[in-house]
C-alpha cells in the first residue's frame, strides 16, 4: 500500500510526512455534489536514515501483508471479540444493561492490551519513505 505525501519536518533519524487519505468515492464525478466524499490529512513520523528536505514529495509504503495484519488487529479481532462477548453473555441470560457493560469492559481491556503491546506492534508495522521521482 502506497500513499503520496510531503515532508513537513526533518529530525535526526526520522522525517515527518503529511499524507492525505481520500475516500473511494473521491474519484467519482459527482463527489463534490453529494457531500459523501471526504479526505483527511494525516501526519506520520517515520524513522529513516535517508536524506530529505522539507517540501520533498515522497511515497509512504507499508508491506501489503503488514497492512492486512494491521487491519486484523484494528478492526476484525475487536469486532469478533465483541460479537462473541455479546452472544455469550446473552445466551448466559444476563440482562441487557449487564451485557452492554460487559461489552464496553471487554473493549476497554482490548484497548489497554493494545496500548501495553504498542512497542512490540510498532516494530512489526514499519513504514518506509522514498523520494518520488519528479518528471
Amino acid at each position: 500500500m502506497q500513499h503520496p505525501g510531503t515532508v513537513t519536518a526533518v529530525k535526526p533519524g526520522a522525517v515527518t510526512v503529511q499524507i492525505t487519505s481520500v475516500s473511494a468515492c473521491s474519484a467519482c464525478q459527482a463527489h463534490s455534489k453529494c457531500g459523501f466524499a471526504e479526505s483527511k490529512t494525516k501526519t506520520l513520523d517515520i524513522p529513516t536514515n535517508a536524506s530529505f528536505k522539507v517540501g520533498d514529495p515522497v511515497t509512504v509504503t507499508i508491506d501489503h501483508s503488514r497492512g492486512l495484519l494491521a487491519t486484523w488487529w484494528a478492526y476484525l479481532l475487536p469486532a469478533l471479540l465483541l460479537v462473541a462477548v455479546v452472544l455469550t453473555a446473552s445466551l448466559a441470560g444476563l440482562s441487557e444493561p449487564l451485557v452492554i457493560l460487559l461489552t464496553f469492559a471487554t473493549l476497554a481491556l482490548y484497548i489497554l492490551l493494545l496500548y501495553l503491546l504498542r512497542h512490540k506492534l510498532d516494530s512489526r508495522f514499519t513504514l518506509t519513505v522514498t523520494k518520488q521521482d519528479l518528471p
